[in-house]
């Protein structure tokens, strides 16, 4: 069995891609109001910054600062996953061997992480986040899709309405 190896750097920030078991399903844009709910449980039980988000029918991506002292985002995402999964009827198919771990069948069992190095890795991190459902096709404009930190960047004027309608960014920090 495999090892995983995470970075562990108390009060860093980290980008993440957690996904869907099955792509097809869109449940994270269908059920966001208990994904939210997952989100804020878990962000009062322990506390963290979300830099950036964005939640797409079939993954989500986000940018968080864990707090000084702290570098447990993995117990925060197995929670937030567990309370999404509680919340939703169980009704998916289920592998084997996930029915002998008593797992569902909703996300993927690992995440991608990155521990973010600087400012310029976090920018380019946080571009791809908010240009991700234009690269996936979901909507011509950042501005149209309705669950991304984007429109957080716009209301605090961090960025323009009309970001990334020339084409996009610089999007090699890559998923």
């Amino acid at each position: 069995m495999p090892n995983y190896l995470r970075a562990a750097v108390p009060g860093a920030s980290y980008f993440f891609t957690v996904a869907l078991a099955d792509r097809r399903r869109t449940l994270l844009t269908d059920r966001i109001d208990l994904l939210r709910s997952a989100f804020r449980t878990e962000l009062w039980r322990h506390p963290f910054r979300i830099d950036a988000m964005v939640v797409l029918p079939d993954h989500l991506h986000g940018v968080w600062t864990m707090p000084a002292g702290d570098c447990d985002f993995p117990k925060r995402w197995r929670r937030i996953k567990a309370g999404f999964s509680a919340a939703i009827p169980d009704t998916e198919p289920r592998s084997a061997s996930r029915r002998r771990h008593g797992e569902r069948g909703i996300w993927q069992r690992r995440y991608w992480e990155h521990l973010i190095r600087d400012e310029r890795d976090l920018a380019a991190h946080v571009d791809y986040i908010h240009y991700n459902p234009v690269k996936h096709g979901y909507v011509q404009r950042v501005q149209d899709w309705p669950h991304s930190s984007f429109h957080r960047y716009v209301r605090d004027v961090l960025l323009p309405l009309d970001w990334g309608d020339a084409g996009g960014p610089d999007l090699s920090a890559g998923e």
